[in-house]
């Protein structure tokens, strides 16, 4: 007699991939006539081989190159960065374990926190340097904690221009925290001259856009930014990108990125499809460019636990990090009120590898400020936010975050959870 078993077993077996398919896949990549593949040549071409790609990556993103590109464009913030690494020698942010006293009183030294689970405190969006300094002092009187890592998503020409993207990178260095930049060529650089704002809004649902040559335009911007300023994570928002990113890892090039959530991912046959490709273009020593893997904000609790199976079984647990938006930004993303924390404690204590990702205020604070958060916000030119007055209200904005951030660190300590925050200041 067949048994429900036996049929399933069956069916199951019909999904074995034959290693012919595989052998296919490499004649075209191999093939010295496929378009795609040489085009991606052709613009690493311009940069010099991976090899010296990488040497001039590493160089640039030293700290004392760094420190010269500030000191050309911006030296004022030169003392900012000389304060930074001074208090951060001398001790003057709160340990993790002093944090979890402040929370748990001497409890805390009793309790086992799962360290094997620790999530990664993350921020977004920082756009202008001055706001790590404001964060530092703030963190240091309040004795809570900096973010182990921070998204930026200001337009790279202009903070390249002012000097906040090397003084950037040189404070992620200093606190020990990761960051990612999220390039220009994007879609909202008017990559598509058939779409404007409301009006066209549904021109959008196909995802954002990256259409045509703009792939490569990214990749060049990308390998711009790493030879010249050592970037070395930044966003993905399209599947394209995403081919570019994978392709680009396997020629040699250290790139690595995180999946935006304007990218869709939310379901786990969605996130399979992501990790099929990472696991596809892996390099031999089991490294893949994809290090964070932002979910859409419709996801569950269960969405990320089955994925997180695939993620363990292809290998990747360690390496990408799920990022999850706890809180969004009040305005133009998100029905609010928006509020993932409770379940983020539920998920932390059995899926490893979670990023915290705080994009907004707690709704009830952020809600009721004259200006509320806005992802809008992110695309505004500096000159034009500070004509309109409203540079406060952003900086004020970001500090809304960095509260969340810390009250997320609390809950986390009052489950017996632990958290990562900036490695140098903090850990």
């Amino acid at each position: 007699m067949i048994t429900l078993v036996d049929t399933a077993a069956d069916l199951r077996g019909r999904l074995a991939i034959p290693y012919a398919r595989l052998d296919e896949l490499n004649a075209f990549l191999l093939d010295p006539e496929s378009r795609v593949v040489n085009d991606i040549l052709a613009v690493v071409a311009r940069y010099g081989t991976p090899e010296e790609i990488n040497r001039k990556a590493r160089a640039a993103g030293q700290l004392p190159a760094l420190l010269d590109r500030v000191g050309a464009t911006h030296p004022s913030y030169l003392a900012d960065l000389d304060w930074l690494a001074a208090e951060r020698d001398r001790g003057a942010f709160v340990s993790v374990a002093d944090f979890r006293r402040g929370v748990l009183g001497s409890r805390a030294d009793g309790v086992e926190f799962r360290d094997d689970v620790a999530v990664t405190l993350e921020v977004s969006a920082l756009q202008y340097f001055p706001w790590v300094v404001a964060a530092a002092r703030k963190t240091i009187a309040e004795r809570s904690l900096m973010p182990a890592r921070w998204i930026q998503v200001r337009r790279m020409k202009e903070q390249e221009a002012e000097g906040d993207l090397p003084a950037i990178a040189a404070a992620m260095q200093i606190i020990g925290a990761s960051y990612v930049e999220t390039l220009d060529t994007k879609g909202t650089d008017g990559s598509n001259i058939h779409l404007g704002g409301p009006s066209t809004i549904t021109g959008y649902f196909g995802g954002i856009g990256e259409p045509n040559d703009h792939v490569l335009l990214w990749l060049d911007e990308f390998l711009h930014y790493y030879t010249e300023y050592g970037v070395r994570q930044v966003l993905n928002i399209n599947p394209g990108t995403v081919l570019a990113g994978y392709l680009l890892h396997r020629l040699g090039v250290d790139v690595e990125f995180k999946i935006s959530v304007f990218m869709g991912n939310d379901n786990p046959y969605a996130g399979m499809w992501t990790l099929i490709g990472a696991k596809l273009f892996e390099r031999d020593d089991g490294t893949s460019p994809l290090v964070g893997f932002n979910w859409g904000n419709s996801t569950n609790n269960e969405t990320l636990e089955i994925t997180a199976q695939v993620r363990r079984a292809f290998g990747f647990e360690e390496a990408i990090r799920f990022e999850h938006h706890i809180t969004e930004t009040f305005k133009s993303i998100v029905l609010q009120p928006y509020d993932r924390r409770e379940e983020l404690i539920a998920l932390a204590d059995h899926v490893p590898n979670i990023s915290a990702k705080h994009e907004g205020g707690d709704p009830a604070v952020d809600g009721a400020r004259a200006h509320p958060s806005d992802i809008l916000d992110y695309f505004r030119a500096e000159s034009e936010v500070i004509e309109s007055g409203d540079w406060e209200s952003l900086a004020l904005n970001f500090m809304d975050k960095l509260d969340a951030t810390n009250h997320t660190a609390r809950a986390l300590t009052e489950h017996g959870l632990s958290f990562l925050a900036a490695q140098n200041l903090h850990h």
